[in-house]
């Protein structure tokens, strides 16, 4: 029976001391791809749940309640990504996002400041950047397949569908209720 190969004392120094170095069986270039790609959506998770969670706030209008609750419930869902996205980046060998001023400069969805945005203009903004997120998801889960990453392919399935339901929850309460949906 063959002895395994051991790591040489300033290999395991090297280790000890390289910050964050996550071992993995995945190449370089596939960590170096998949964590890029996961820390812009992590960014853009972060400034979906804000924007989500700003319109939740300044709701108005007759369907206050409904849209209010439907928004906090969104909210909710979509920081809960947030931490398994910023483990797995981490899992990987990757770092995170570090700041508030990391996420302003990785996220691709535009924020909203205005003083005021009406309630079915909410609903609408919020269903395109849901669209957006989910192709986001559908790219990275091609480069996860590309690169053999079954779990975090796997964990983006999971979050596709639930990107798909708040498009479809924000399509359906956004309608004017006749035959066609226009």
């Amino acid at each position: 029976m063959k002895k395994p190969a051991t790591a040489s004392k300033q290999e395991l120094v090297r280790r000890r001391n390289a910050p964050l170095a996550t071992p993995t069986d995945l190449k370089a270039a596939a960590t170096r791809d998949i964590t890029g790609a996961m820390n812009a959506i992590l960014a853009d998770v972060f400034a979906l749940y804000l924007k989500t969670k700003n319109f939740h706030w300044h709701m108005s209008g007759p369907h206050f309640r409904d849209y209010h609750l439907l928004l906090d419930e969104q909210a909710d869902q979509i920081y809960a990504m947030a931490d398994p996205i910023a483990e797995r980046i981490r899992k990987l060998g990757g770092s995170t996002l570090r700041s508030i001023g990391h996420i302003a400069r990785t996220q691709r969805l535009s924020d909203n400041d205005a003083e005021y945005v009406e309630p079915l203009d909410m609903l609408a903004e919020l269903r395109e950047d849901n669209k957006t997120l989910v192709s986001e998801l559908r790219e990275a889960h091609d480069l996860c397949d590309e690169h053999r990453d079954i779990a975090s392919a796997s964990l983006i399935e999971v979050w596709i569908d639930e990107t798909e339901r708040r498009t479809w929850f924000l399509f359906e309460a956004s309608r004017d209720g006749d035959a066609t949906g226009h």
